[in-house]
């Protein structure tokens, strides 16, 4: 038999001795990720876009290592992930806080991704950078190359949409729609086909409608890339609108930036039927020596019932 065990009100105690280091368990997945993690050129690269007076700003590097760990754990909401980070002693170890320093207000985010981050092609130059340590380990081989696009929902609803043509009107343009306006001319968004879209999101306007995946249409963009074969290594990637013109083009500009900053021109490129139109396998071929593993693009077959563009003389 044993009496109730009671244990005694807790006292604050005055000094504590603790250390984030032994409460990290070594097999933790941040452990793999920091021995790999190296952001000492973000500094150097930002440092243009800081005042060399006034009050110290929030660390970049404390930010990036924040968005790591909402990416490897799957936490979309800023304002979450500081409450997490504020929590969890295995994030904090990640991100070098102690356990009196504060988390950066959700805010921050927010106001260097539109403003510091996006002036200066922050993301860009990390991809890069992380781009090149694989190349200088061996992970890239440069021969093989694939070519993919992946749909992103934009977060926004499908039920709030506006007719472009009232939306685009001069009395009803907002900051929004003027910045979506001024990217009609970039071949990723307005100037990848003629065609305007029927419908525009109001609160995401560089989103664009479709039903490419076959269900209901939403609002999302593409994310293309491209993959060296070897190791799956990702050695480029760009966002346009979900439609295969502005994704074919993309193909092309990846190809040729990544043999501008790393010397890399693929011999073979395998991607599905979307890319294999005739001026894209033209560019590959006569172009770039590029052998293409890619099917034909061929619509002059019809499933309707109507007569096909071979039909005709």
């Amino acid at each position: 038999m044993k009496m109730m065990g009671h244990r005694p009100e807790a006292q604050a105690a005055l000094f504590y001795e603790f250390s984030l280091e032994d409460h990290v368990p070594y097999d933790h997945l941040l452990r793999s990720i920091d021995l790999f993690v190296n952001l000492t050129s973000i500094r150097t690269h930002l440092s243009d876009y800081y005042s060399h007076t006034g009050r110290p700003s929030v660390d970049p590097e404390l930010i990036i290592r924040m968005l790591i760990i909402g990416y490897c754990f799957g936490i979309r909401s800023e304002r979450r992930l500081c409450q997490e980070v504020h929590l969890n002693l295995a994030y904090r170890w990640f991100c070098r806080l102690d356990l009196s320093e504060r988390v950066p207000d959700h805010s921050t985010f927010s106001k260097n991704r539109h403003g510091r981050f996006r002036d200066s092609d922050l993301f860009r130059h990390l991809f890069e950078d992380v781009l090149g340590r694989c190349i200088s380990d061996g992970l890239v081989g440069g021969e093989a190359f694939g070519a993919d696009a992946s749909l992103i929902k934009a977060d926004a609803s499908r039920y709030s949409k506006v007719d472009f043509k009232e939306w685009s009107a001069p009395d009803a343009v907002a900051r929004a729609t003027q910045e979506y306006l001024d990217t009609l001319d970039d071949s990723a968004f307005g100037a990848a086909t003629p065609v305007k879209p029927k419908a525009i999101s109001p609160s995401d306007p560089g989103s664009r409608y479709t039903s490419a995946n076959g269900d209901r249409p939403f609002f999302a963009y593409s994310t293309n890339y491209l993959v060296d074969l070897d190791h799956a290594v990702i050695v480029d990637v760009e966002a346009t609108v979900p439609i295969r013109q502005a994704e074919v083009r993309s193909v092309r500009q990846k190809i040729e930036r990544t043999r501008e900053r790393f010397d890399l021109l693929p011999v073979r490129l395998a991607a599905d039927t979307a890319y294999g139109t005739a001026e894209m396998l033209g560019w590959l071929v006569e172009e770039q020596s590029i052998e293409p593993h890619i099917p034909v693009f061929d619509k002059s077959a019809r499933k309707d019932g109507a007569f096909p563009a071979t039909e005709f003389i």
